[in-house]
């Protein structure tokens, strides 16, 4: 590893920890050249990254930093941290890795990010549907603050019921 202080190319690891509920491992450095420490993190990639469908037909590879986009978008000043925010994105990242083989849709991907924001906060859930779903009047997101409004929330970890049809 490549001292950030010095760019000396010799260091020792000191620590080595369990990082993102085991998504990671953070290890703690020493430069053997400048004696400074610092930290890295080596995390799992996929060899077989998803490739997402949008509506339109085309295919773009998966990008979580797109999700975080929407998701900050439509939290605004909503006080969610980023911690829950970056988590969020993670465990729908996770998901999809499992569920998904090569490709998944962005309605899927939209729709489970609406899901979880609708589980944490009915403000930002509006305002991130009505982006996804693309309204285009004030009576679609009237509808859809009703529906919020009459209807339980959506806990992510409980199971359903039943199947969506």
């Amino acid at each position: 590893m490549i001292c950030p202080f010095c760019k000396n190319d010799n260091d020792s690891v000191i620590d080595s920890r369990e990082a993102d509920s085991g998504a990671a491992v953070r290890r703690r450095r020493e430069c053997n050249g400048c004696k400074r420490r610092f930290t890295t993190y080596e995390r799992f990639e996929r060899a077989d990254k998803l490739t997402v469908v949008k509506r339109d037909g085309t295919r773009v590879p998966f990008n979580s930093d797109n999700i975080m986009r929407g998701i900050l978008a439509a939290c605004g000043k909503r006080p969610i941290s980023a911690e829950i925010k970056a988590e969020l994105v993670r465990a729908l990242e996770d998901e999809l890795n499992r569920e998904f083989e090569g490709e998944v849709t962005s309605v899927v991907i939209g729709r489970r990010v609406a899901q979880r924001l609708r589980a944490l906060d009915d403000i930002a859930y509006i305002r991130f549907v009505s982006e996804h779903e693309d309204f285009t009047s004030i009576d679609e997101i009237a509808a859809e603050v009703r529906i919020v409004q009459e209807a339980p929330k959506d806990v992510p970890a409980q199971s359903k019921m039943f199947d969506d049809p």
